[in-house]
């Protein structure tokens, strides 16, 4: 029995999603290449809090804020949560016979914290763009499609449901492309996400232990 099975590679498909098929195309490359950006950038400045936070405790609870700062600073470059750790403890540091204010510890910490995350978030909305804008185009193709799919049935003399499935499949074929492009968006905004705001609660509990910590050794 022969088998009446159909399959299209890659190629093959593109070229049958017409002209939307180049915007997608892009759309998909710049997917891929901000997601992955923002993974590797992930994997190298490592998020952890509890390790640092533990060892600032333990030397502030000694009063060795000089200790702490040079601790925090020889791991800034790689770890965001010495960044925000070492605004704390700078902050905290005698100054002048100036007595250490909550408030303006908070408000270091806040500052150096939405750098941080700023710079975390980067590429975010490029990625909520692709994840609206693939899907819409993808819509965009097929209803382009579907016109001219109907075109030639109105021009055939004779038409037949092959004829007819042909068109609307070969139309449809740009809004899976636009959703699978969106899924992938999505999902690594969301994935993403999550990690920021991971870190901005451990950072924010982490920080809020150390001021109350730094104020109760306040004279």
């Amino acid at each position: 029995m022969e088998d009446s099975t159909v399959s299209f590679s890659l190629l093959e498909l593109f070229k049958m999603g017409g002209i939307f098929m180049w915007p997608l195309l892009a759309f998909s490359v710049a997917t891929i290449t901000i997601g992955v950006e923002r993974a590797i950038y992930f994997i190298y400045h490592s998020l952890e809090i509890g390790e640092l936070g533990g060892k600032v405790s333990e030397l502030v609870k000694n009063g060795d804020y000089q200790g702490a700062a040079e601790y925090l600073s020889a791991q800034t470059e790689r770890r965001m949560g010495a960044r925000v750790l070492l605004a704390l403890v700078n902050r905290a540091q005698p100054r002048g016979g100036k007595a250490f204010s909550e408030h303006h510890a908070e408000r270091a910490v806040e500052t150096e914290a939405m750098t941080c995350i700023n710079s975390m978030e980067n590429g975010f909305n490029f990625l909520v763009a692709l994840g609206s804008l693939s899907p819409l185009t993808g819509f965009l193709g097929t209803v382009s499609g579907m016109i001219g799919a109907f075109k030639s049935i109105a021009e055939a003399t004779e038409v037949n449901a092959q004829i007819v499935a042909n068109g609307i499949y070969e139309a449809l074929i740009t809004t899976v492309f636009g959703l699978i492009i969106a899924i992938i968006a999505m999902i690594f905004h969301s994935v993403f996400s999550h990690i920021v705001d991971k870190f901005a609660a451990e950072i924010e509990t982490t920080c809020s232990d150390l001021i109350a910590e730094i104020a109760d050794r306040q004279p």
